[in-house]
């Protein structure tokens, strides 16, 4: 039996579900669908938010020859044989999902072809493409990024997918359960109905139905909501007031909620907003953790997410970093700037090579003549930062 989510795959723009910055009136793709022309492009973003549907509504709005393939399952041969396919057909749509992955014997044997024109490539990831993307690749295509569904979009797509469901009696009030279990995957949100409607003998779905299905707790976490901002600023909070209990409780509210990315760059931010130089191994640590999350997924990411995040907690803070750069920031944008002194200028002969001298150090002035005597650095109290300075003032007096 086909699934609900299968059978009501888009076959045209007008069907997806969101993504209005791209689909609708005078959008981007819509114009190219009413242009009949298309370019290689990228579509990303967070699962079950329309990548697919978006890529097959445009393969059959304009009716080209096209193949789906799927960067890590198909082999190489696989792509040799869509390229034979696009020559006899004199051009070729094709859909690779789980681009990031792609290998480079994939991506050497498509590139010549991207750019005579031959394959136009739909390349569909969840992850950022100028991250996980192959230059090359990405630069030629246009990028276009994937919205997040809100309530309205995933509520809407369910009253749309009840029509397939014969019989069905289901409340507004249920609808809205599936969509915040399902935390804005319209895939899993029809999959979901689908399941709780043919579990019931009385096609009559109510929340106890669900909720015998999947018993996860529902969050306000909804990145379209203050809710799910407020979740981030409470962590980020806690984390910056030394409270290490309140920071692994909002950890958890996160990672109940399925939401790791806002997870990763918040902590990301935090090891060096608030961390800082008092504990500047922290960068590091946060990022091996994130790897270590990545690589094991949920469950178990769990385990290297709490143990950063009780470290970053319990570490000393120091906000002295952000500090400086947005004081010199702040100058630069007032004007409050100057020239580079003529001494350090690129092969000056007045330069002053500070490792020929006593402890590498030598005095001389490094900052623009009108802002010779400025600070902008000013550190806090703390161990590290201490002994830095300790270090740094002993060497200049000397």
């Amino acid at each position: 039996m086909e699934l609900l989510a299968n059978k009501m795959r888009p076959t045209k723009l007008s069907e997806v579900i969101g993504q209005t910055h791209l689909i609708g009136e005078d959008k981007i793709l819509s114009n190219l669908i009413k242009n009949n022309k298309m370019f290689s492009i990228i579509l990303y973003g967070k699962p079950g938010i329309g990548k697919t549907s978006i890529a097959n509504a445009i393969v059959n709005e304009l009716k080209r020859p096209y193949k789906f393939l799927n960067a890590t399952i198909n082999k190489v041969v696989d792509f040799n044989i869509a390229i034979e396919e696009a020559k006899m057909n004199g051009e070729m749509i094709l859909i690779i999902d789980e681009i990031h992955r792609m290998n480079k014997d994939k991506q050497d044997i498509l590139l010549p072809y991207l750019e005579s024109g031959l394959i136009i490539l739909i390349g569909l990831t969840t992850s950022n493409p100028y991250h996980k993307i192959n230059p090359a690749i990405r630069s030629r295509c246009q990028i276009f990024e994937l919205h997040e569904l809100n309530e309205n979009d995933i509520i809407t797509g369910l009253k749309r997918a009840c029509t397939y469901l014969d019989g069905i009696k289901i409340t507004d009030k249920v609808l809205k359960i599936i969509y915040n279990l399902t935390n804005g995957d319209y895939r899993s949100a029809i999959n979901l109905l689908e399941i709780a409607y043919y579990s019931t003998q009385d096609k009559k779905v109510t929340e106890d139905v669900i909720k015998n299905i999947n018993s996860k707790p529902i969050l306000t976490a909804d990145k379209d909501e203050d809710g799910h901002y407020d979740l981030l600023s409470a962590f980020q909070k806690s984390i910056r007031g030394s409270d290490a209990d309140a920071a692994i409780y909002y950890l958890g509210r996160l990672i109940e909620a399925g939401d790791l990315d806002s997870i990763y760059r918040r902590m990301s931010v935090i090891a060096y907003e608030d961390i800082g130089l008092a504990n500047p191994g922290m960068g590091p640590k946060v990022m091996a953790a994130i790897s270590a999350a990545e690589l094991v997924g949920l469950p178990e990411a769990r385990i290297p997410l709490s143990v950063v995040v009780l470290e970053l907690a319990l570490s000393p803070k120091s906000n002295s970093a952000i500090t400086a750069i947005d004081n010199v920031l702040n100058d630069i944008r007032m004007n409050n700037t100057g020239h580079v002194p003529d001494h350090i200028k690129t092969n000056s002969p007045l330069y002053k090579y500070p490792h020929n001298y006593p402890k590498y150090y030598v005095k001389q002035q490094y900052l623009p003549n009108n802002i010779k005597d400025k600070k902008y650095y000013f550190p806090k109290i703390n161990n590290y930062e201490n002994n830095l300075n300790k270090v740094n003032k002993e060497m200049r007096n000397n």
